[in-house]
């Protein structure tokens, strides 16, 4: 197992296998890390899951007894690369210039090798962490979760009794706003409520003049509906904290027009901002909806009778629910467009905890962030995104996204997610494999 204490050669060899969801064959990941741990037998390992190459790895590492069980989540599955234009081939986990390039490579992977890296420091320096560890290395989280965490969860919750905190993703890198970084410790996070809108309309010959009424007339005029939109702002204490902080640690003007934003009444878009943080921002005040697939004709010569769009509906955490949502897209695209429900996940929020409360675990992974990276300072964030976490707060554990990452300035990693060249600098892999390391280490 030495060699997994460096997170590099064992994320490269992550990369390698290809897990692209669908159809995810995450059974070929389980296998490898099964193989790497099968010498040390003080380790709890189980595989399970619905299909044999949709499968889960759960292995318990026991800890010294000093406090209650943690876990530790990421999934092995990732998006496709279909119609992106790599630099390097996507699955061949190339190292250039000090980066590890490659899919997965920080969604989540690299926080998989940082994970299993920390724990294989604690064992060859003769430590154990400070309570038993539960690492989850779940399928399917790129679609749903509907073969992991969802799947575990519901069939499988005796596997996480007696766990208090969970650790898992929110992308990994740092923030940088107005030349400061900030390492966020994610607190709350939207869900996921993704819908399937069917338009229909007469079809026929298209060398003939069609009616005005076509499915793919429709198809427009959803599209340009939902182009840009803006749902109706909601208030969230998680948001609000979020902003308050950011605006503590920044000066003049950008403070300000932080502030302005948590406060404004009148719903403006936040201006004087970056573009990419702007629309961050902008994402954690409201419910949001993107179309992201289209299914129409294959024939060049005939108008389609039906067409299909995906939507990625986001719910805010808390109070929120899909019926609130469900009006707010209505009243964008009509009464009359058929929507069925694909996959809705399930709130992770921490902002309504009492304040002491969310000073425990949260002071851990913050205080652990300052004095590893002094210049910067944690932020207690809300994601535009969701996770697994969703599923692992049903059982009553309190969720946080924490994969520490130290990033150059200026460095676009946390915007290539789910995009071409995905890539990690090694630095910041060992940068949050120390982090991890310390967590373990001296948890409560």
């Amino acid at each position: 197992m030495d060699s997994l204490t460096n997170p590099v050669p064992l994320l490269r060899d992550l990369v390698r296998i290809d897990t692209t969801n669908p159809p995810g064959n995450e059974i070929a990941c389980v296998r490898y890390l099964t193989e790497r741990l099968a010498h040390r037998d003080d380790l709890d390992i189980t595989v399970l899951g619905p299909s044999a190459d949709r499968a889960n790895l759960i292995v318990r590492f026991p800890g010294r007894g000093a406090a209650p069980p943690l876990l530790l989540h990421g999934h092995s599955d990732v998006v496709p690369v279909t119609g992106q234009d790599w630099r390097y081939p996507p699955f061949e986990a190339r190292l250039v210039d000090g980066e590890v390039w490659g899919r997965g490579s920080v969604d989540m992977k690299g926080g998989l090798s940082m994970m299993l890296s920390s724990l294989a420091r604690l064992h060859e320096a003769g430590e154990r962490p400070a309570g038993d560890v539960v690492l989850a290395v779940v399928a399917d989280e790129e679609h749903g979760s509907i073969a992991g965490a969802r799947w575990l969860t519901r069939e499988h919750p005796e596997l996480f009794t007696g766990i208090r905190y969970a650790v898992g993703e929110e992308g990994g890198a740092g923030i940088e706003l107005g030349g400061r970084r900030f390492h966020p410790v994610v607190v709350a996070e939207k869900r996921a409520c993704w819908f399937r809108a069917t338009l229909t309309g007469p079809g026929g010959h298209a060398s003939r003049q069609a009616p005005a009424r076509t499915a793919m007339g429709r198809l427009g005029h959803l599209l340009t509906a939902l182009s840009g939109a803006r749902l109706p702002r909601h208030r969230e204490p998680a948001a609000e904290r979020m902003l308050t902080e950011l605006a503590g640690n920044l000066p003049e003007p950008l403070a300000g027009r932080l502030l302005a934003v948590r406060d404004d009444a009148e719903d403006v878009s936040p201006a004087g901002l970056p573009e990419d943080q702007a629309l961050q921002i902008d994402s954690l005040l409201r419910n949001t909806v993107n179309p992201t697939v289209v299914r129409a004709g294959d024939k060049i010569n005939v108008v389609p009778g039906e067409i299909t769009v995906d939507l990625d509906g986001r719910i805010l955490p808390g109070d929120h629910t899909r019926e609130e949502f469900l009006g707010e897209l209505r009243a964008l695209i009509g009464p009359d467009v058929p929507l069925e429900l694909l996959v809705e996940g399930f709130p992770v929020d921490q902002s309504r905890i009492a304040e002491p409360e969310f000073g425990g675990f949260y002071e851990t992974l913050s205080d652990i962030t300052r004095k590893a990276d002094p210049d910067a300072a944690p932020l207690p964030m809300m994601s535009p995104a969701s996770t697994d976490a969703g599923f692992f707060a049903q059982l009553g554990i309190r969720c946080y996204g924490w994969l520490p990452l130290k990033v150059p300035a200026g460095s676009p990693y946390r915007t290539l997610l789910h995009r071409a060249d995905e890539r990690i600098p090694v630095e910041a892999l060992e940068f949050g494999t120390q982090c991890m390391t310390a967590l373990l280490r001296d948890y409560r």
